[in-house]
């Protein structure tokens, strides 16, 4: 079975979705590794590197696709102008594996299906100790919420820890996280280390240990959250008087913090709105948000995916894909959930199709020339289960 890494073609990404350490790993369980020509260059990983590890190298992206069987790859079809030219490669009993977004982007996913390429989407995985090591949302959230502090600290015109000088003595920044998802806790943590005074809010009461074993005081506003929370762990989007109300007690916060960092999304759904512009207004001047949540609309109403604004004093930045600022480890950590995927997808160099094993059947898209996920079944229009 010939497994194949594609270069990805998202403007500006810079990750690629296999790294030479782990072709190896793959070898072992029967497979063969092809790399598309020049596809790891942007994250530092060199063809020649690829090949001392056992992998072959294709010269086009028509050979790539001609000759593999399953192909692994970070963003969906359709993210730029060459997403229907692509598609053209796939031919049918392909196997696709990747971060697809099947809740914003269904329509990709039935041209998979119409195509007869088998899809996997690795947003899907359930929250079970099994699919951990698969679980590449978390691995890119650490990512972006690590960078977003950097992003912060490099605009605020002050510095985050507090330093006692023969010029005096400099107060500690206040950085304010809102949303203690993976991202948020990762936030949380990369403030504390710098010197930050750091306060963190979630709608999910249940974090709050985790929040305060990072040194962060958790922020608790007296608010009905037991609803807040999904099965599998995930923040519920709330109705507009919950979030009216939550905007309403976290103004004071926002008002004594320099930095504000927020998080929260709702997977499928466009972000939450948890910044008006009026709280803008009354912040700081000179005081940075960084909104983790551009792509999806973003937690500030101001923001603008892709760029710093400056409103009232208050720089507002809508960084996108910020796991392909930082390539390298982003690539390295997304290539072992693959691995790890793959592991359990592959048995003896050939691919296993159990709809029995939970973690397969909960992330399988399409198959048969069906979309067979209930999810982007409703999303799409079509009956409840596929005949």
């Amino acid at each position: 079975m010939i497994i194949g890494v594609p270069a990805e073609c998202y403007p500006h990404e810079r990750r690629v979705a296999l790294v030479p350490a782990v072709v190896p790993v793959l070898t072992k369980i029967g497979t063969k590794v092809l790399v598309e020509q020049g596809a790891g260059e942007r994250a530092d990983f060199a063809d020649t590197a690829y090949e001392e590890q056992g992998a072959g190298i294709a010269r086009d992206r028509a050979q790539l696709f001609s000759d593999a069987d399953l192909l692994v790859r970070v963003h969906r079809l359709g993210v730029n102008p060459s997403g229907h030219a692509e598609l053209e490669f796939f031919r049918s009993g392909q196997v696709v594996i990747g971060l697809l977004d099947p809740l914003g982007a269904p329509e990709s996913i039935r041209e998979l299906a119409e195509k007869g390429v088998t899809a996997f989407a690795l947003e899907l995985l359930p929250r079970i100790g099994r699919a951990q090591s698969m679980d590449a949302l978390s691995s890119m959230a650490t990512i972006a919420g690590y960078k977003a502090v950097l992003l912060g600290a490099n605009l605020l015109k002050k510095m985050f820890p507090m330093m006692i000088t023969a010029a005096g003595t400099i107060t500690p920044a206040r950085v304010f996280v809102i949303g203690a998802g993976v991202a948020g806790l990762q936030a949380i943590a990369t403030a504390h280390r710098l010197g930050a005074v750091v306060q963190a809010y979630d709608v999910r009461p249940a974090v709050k240990e985790q929040v305060e074993s990072l040194g962060a005081r958790f922020v608790e506003l007296p608010l009905e959250t037991r609803e807040a929370e999904t099965a599998g762990g995930y923040a519920k989007a709330m109705d507009e008087n919950f979030y009216r109300r939550q905007r309403e007690m976290m103004t004071e916060v926002l008002a004594e913090s320099d930095v504000v960092i927020t998080t929260a999304a709702v997977p499928g759904k466009r972000a939450p709105v948890l910044i008006t512009q009026e709280m803008v207004r009354g912040m700081r001047s000179g005081s940075v948000i960084v909104d983790l949540a551009a792509e999806t609309g973003g937690n500030c109403e101001l923001t603008r995916p892709g760029e710093t604004v400056e409103v009232h004093g208050v720089s507002i930045l809508g960084p996108v894909n910020l796991p392909s600022t930082i390539p390298h480890h982003a690539s390295q950590m997304y290539a072992r959930n693959i691995t790890s995927f793959l592991q359990l997808l592959v048995k003896d160099g050939k691919f296993h199709l159990d709809v029995a094993d939970q973690i397969i059947r909960e992330t399988l898209l399409t198959h048969n020339k069906e979309v067979v996920n209930p999810l982007v079944r409703e999303l799409l229009g079509f009956a409840s289960a596929a005949t």
